[in-house]
């Protein structure tokens, strides 16, 4: 498959730069597997569910990883933390190959090494550190500055587990209520962990889809979730997976698309499953999910869920009803 085939036109103005105040009030795309679409509110997401099925959870947290320092020359720098190498060494992403020190606070200095490498210098909890001095690292579509907002409203209401440098998105619809609603229908709320990394938003830089390498991402899942699965399974039951990370968590265990050990009754590892169309898959059901970039990996996993005919007319008729799209905009589930 060519990358080209996965290109659609998306107005910039489709766009969502914020959230809605009420999460549950999003609209919902209902895109059923015959190609029909209902058109509801995330609200109305309970009347798709019957008891007994199993509704999975992405928990991660996402942490202020966009951090703003100063050369000693007075220029700006913003880095990304992406991976936590040791105690006071991180992995960062930033524009060009500066090497040098770097001011962000009375607090906290870093030195930087090549543009790819942070060694923080702080008194104190670093995390208590990060919280009061980075910004969220919002998607760089949605073209505004993070504000302190954001420290909330990118965020599920489920979220545990620090780790992440972007939210599963479509999590953040779910309110209080409605997970309340959910589970008074008989249905189970499961959580897992996947800390979603670059990997996740990287383009696509091959021709060919299959020839793009994914990166791995950090996960857990207790060892009682499996057999939950295999039972809910048995029984006839569907196993609703709440976002394309909470997908690839699964499913990259599910088919051994991971390097992962056993822990107090927790499988921790890491995978780089890359989930497009053809893709046989072993857990999932039905996906509630956001709409998503052209040409990017979760459109690619939704496609091969629904077919890609059927997503990219269901992508047609969103735009032209101007739902909102990406990281705060509308969601869509498929059945």
């Amino acid at each position: 498959m060519k990358i080209t085939d996965f290109d659609f036109s998306l107005p910039e103005s489709l766009i969502s730069k914020r959230p809605l105040k009420d999460r549950a009030n999003s609209r919902l795309l209902v895109l059923h597997r015959d190609g029909t679409v209902d058109h509801k509110r995330f609200s109305d997401l309970p009347s798709y569910l019957d008891n007994g099925d199993m509704l999975l959870l992405n928990n991660t947290k996402v942490f202020p990883a966009r951090i703003i320092g100063f050369k000693q020359n007075g220029g700006k720098l913003e880095m990304l933390l992406v991976r936590r190498i040791d105690n006071t060494a991180w992995e960062v992403l930033t524009k060009g190959n500066f090497t040098g020190m770097l001011s962000i606070s009375s607090e906290l200095q870093a030195e930087l090494v090549s543009g790819n490498t942070a060694k923080f210098i702080y008194s104190g909890d670093f995390r208590d550190i990060i919280w009061k001095y980075g910004d969220m690292p919002l998607p760089p579509y949605i073209k505004r500055l993070p504000d302190e907002s954001d420290k909330e409203t990118y965020q599920t209401v489920f979220a545990k587990e620090e780790g992440s440098i972007a939210a599963p998105t479509a999590g953040l619809h779910f309110t209080g209520a409605l997970l309340k609603e959910i589970t008074t229908k008989g249905i189970m709320l499961r959580e897992l962990t996947l800390h979603v990394g670059v990997g996740t938003f990287r383009p696509i830089r091959a021709e060919q889809v299959e020839e793009h390498p994914m990166d791995n991402e950090y996960f857990e899942i207790d060892k009682k979730l499996i057999s939950e699965i295999r039972e809910t399974r048995a029984s006839g039951k569907r196993v609703i997976s709440v976002g394309t990370t909470t997908t690839r968590a699964i499913e990259g265990f599910s088919s051994g698309r991971c390097n992962v050990t056993a822990q107090n009754g927790r499988l921790k590892g890491t995978t780089d499953i890359f989930i497009y169309p053809g893709y046989g898959f072993k857990v999932i059901d039905s996906l509630v999910t956001n709409f998503h970039l052209p040409r990017s990996t979760p459109l690619m996993l939704a496609s091969a869920l629904c077919g890609f005919n059927n997503l990219m007319k269901a992508y047609k008729e969103a735009i032209a009803r101007e739902y909102r799209f990406l990281s705060y905009g509308d969601a869509m589930l498929i059945v």
